[in-house]
C-alpha cells in the first residue's frame, strides 16, 4: 500500500521540479557522485575579509585528518571569540569539509566567529565509530588550541547537517562521556541519527525518487557499519541508541516534515526534553531533506537560515558582567 506523505511547500516543489531525482544508491553511482567537485571554497570566501588556515590532526590510527580554520581577519577584537566546528553532510560517504560550508560561513559573518571545518574520512573505506572518533580528534585540537586560535573555549558549538548532524550528535555524547572537551552547544541540522530506518517517516520516502530516500539511507548504513551486526552498533554512531540523553549541552534540531529523518530527528529532541535537558525543536512545514541548503534563496529556506542564526546568536552571547 503507498503510504500519503506530506505535500511539500509549494515554491520548493517548484524548484525541486527540475532537479533530476534517485530512489537508490549503488557503489557504481557512488563512485560518480564522488567525482562531482564540491563549490570551491574560493568564491564562498572572495567576498569576506577572512583568514583561512590549513592544519591536519592525527587519528587515532595516525591517518591524517585536514582541517580548515576559517577566522574572521579581525585585528581589534576585545574578547575571544566564539566557535563552531563543523561537520559536513553527505551520508557519511561523500563530501569533503568544504560541503555546506556557506552555512556556517553566515554565522562567520553575522557572529564573528571562527569556524573550523573537519574532512573525516568516509565509509565504506572506514566503518563503525572511525568516523566519531575522526571528529572527535578534531574537536580535541580545538580544544587545545583555544588560545592560539582566539577561540573562547567556553563557546564552542559542534553543528552539522544530515550525516554531519548525526556525527555531531555522536561526538557531543563521546565528549560528554569523556568529560572533554567542554561544548556549549550542539547544531543538529536534519541529522541522521538512527540506522534501523524504521520510523513512519522513513517508510514514507521509500519507494520514490527523492532528495534522500530509505533506500539511499540504508545503503549508506551498509557502508558506514560493515559487517557490525545490530547489537555491535555504537550509540557513537547511530546516536537514536543512546538510552541517556542527560547532560548534553543545549541542543538545536531542525528538519523537514516531508523527509526520511523526520521522526528520528523529532524523537531526538523529545528525548532530550525527557531527561531534562534544553532543545529547540524546528520542524519545517513541506520541508524535504536539506532544502536550506540546496535552495538558500527559497523563503523557507531563509527562515531556517535566520532562525538558527537568532538562537546561535543568544547561546554565544559573552556571559554578562557581575
Amino acid at each position: 500500500m503507498t503510504m500519503t506523505r506530506p505535500a511539500l511547500d509549494p515554491e520548493l516543489r517548484e524548484l525541486v521540479a527540475d532537479m533530476p531525482l534517485m530512489s537508490r544508491l549503488s557503489p557504481d553511482v557512488l563512485a560518480q557522485l564522488r567525482q562531482s567537485p564540491s563549490t570551491p571554497v574560493e568564491s564562498l570566501l572572495a567576498h569576506r575579509q577572512v583568514h583561512r588556515r590549513e592544519v591536519t590532526v592525527r587519528a587515532k590510527d595516525g591517518a591524517p585528518i585536514p582541517l580548515s580554520v576559517l577566522s574572521p581577519a579581525l585585528t581589534d577584537r576585545a574578547t575571544a571569540a566564539p566557535c563552531v566546528y563543523w561537520i559536513h553532510g553527505g551520508g557519511m560517504i561523500m563530501g569533503d569539509r568544504f560541503s555546506q560550508l556557506d552555512i556556517p560561513l553566515e554565522w562567520l559573518d553575522r557572529l564573528g566567529a571562527v569556524v573550523v571545518s573537519v574532512d573525516y574520512r568516509l565509509a565504506p573505506e572506514v566503518t563503525g565509530t572511525t568516523l566519531v572518533d575522526d571528529c572527535y580528534q578534531g574537536l580535541l585540537w580545538i580544544a587545545e588550541h583555544s588560545a592560539e586560535l582566539g577561540v573562547d573555549p567556553a563557546r564552542v558549538v559542534v553543528a552539522g547537517a544530515s550525516a554531519g548532524g548525526g556525527l555531531a550528535a555522536g561526538v557531543t555524547l563521546l565528549a560528554r562521556d569523556l568529560g572533554t572537551p567542554a561544548i556549549a552547544a550542539q547544531l543538529l541540522i536534519c541529522p541522521m541519527l538512527d540506522h534501523r530506518s524504521t520510523s513512519v517517516s522513513s517508510r514514507q520516502y521509500s519507494g520514490v525518487p527523492g532528495i534522500w530516500t530509505r533506500e539511499m539511507n540504508e545503503f549508506a548504513w551498509r557502508c558506514v557499519l560493515g559487517d557490525l551486526s545490530d547489537t555491535e552498533v555504537s550509540e557513537y554512531i547511530s546516536p537514536a541508541l543512546a538510552e541517556d540523553l542527560s547532560g548534553l549541552p543545549t541542543t538545536y534540531v531542525d528538519t523537514g516534515s516531508a523527509e526520511v529523518f523526520r521522526d528520528e530527528d523529532t524523537d531526538y529532541a523529545t528525548r532530550i526534553w525527557a531527561a531534562g535537558g534544553q532543545a529547540e525543536l524546528h520542524v519545517w512545514a513541506g520541508g524535504f531533506h536539506g532544502f536550506d541548503a540546496l535552495y538558500p534563496q527559497a523563503r523557507m529556506s531563509g527562515t531556517a537560515r535566520q532562525t538558527r542564526a537568532d538562537w546561535l546568536a543568544r547561546v554565544l552571547s559573552p556571559a554578562p558582567s557581575a
